[in-house]
């Protein structure tokens, strides 16, 4: 399936909750293709965030609970491994970086969320960009990572400047 794999930062810890509300809505609407999406919260203070995969209006998300589980594992939970448990979990990340997950990625997200943000992490198709733009101009996140090509990737961030 194709798609595009986005990631937005928010400042503040409810601010990947309210995005995933307005997304619901512009799916609902056909503005966008919500393949599969999920949200990462920390609150300040906690000692590791908080995780939800959201429910694709259209059925079964497209990547999955084991998807988001290995991805947020990796991020969040998995400490400095030893060599053959390291080698194992090399060997499904590598399939991870055909849409765009590679080790480059893990470190530049681990960088970026932190206590006191949040994060929203959608997989979809056929965004109908000015309106997603237009729903989404009271939000200001960050985009963090995407599969899209340089070309893309420059409009979008145009498309979502302030």
């Amino acid at each position: 399936m194709a798609g595009t794999l986005t990631v937005w930062k928010f400042r503040t810890e409810t601010g990947a909750e309210t995005a995933a509300t307005t997304l619901r809505e512009l799916a609902q609407q056909r503005l966008v293709t919500v393949h599969d999406a999920a949200t990462v919260s920390w609150p300040a203070g906690a000692p590791k965030p908080k995780t939800k995969q959201l429910h694709s209006p259209t059925g079964a998300g497209a990547l999955g609970g084991a998807f988001w589980g290995l991805l947020f594992g990796l991020l969040f939970f998995v400490p400095l491994l030893g060599a053959a448990v390291g080698a194992g979990i090399g060997a499904l990340t590598a399939s991870l970086a055909d849409v765009g997950i590679d080790d480059s990625f893990i470190a530049r997200l681990k960088q970026q969320l932190t206590p006191g943000t949040s994060a929203l992490f959608v997989l979809s198709s056929d965004a109908a960009l000015d309106r997603v733009q237009e729903e989404f101009r009271h939000q200001t996140a960050e985009l963090v990572s995407t599969n899209l090509s340089h070309e893309q990737e420059r409009k979008l961030r145009e498309v979502f400047a302030e």
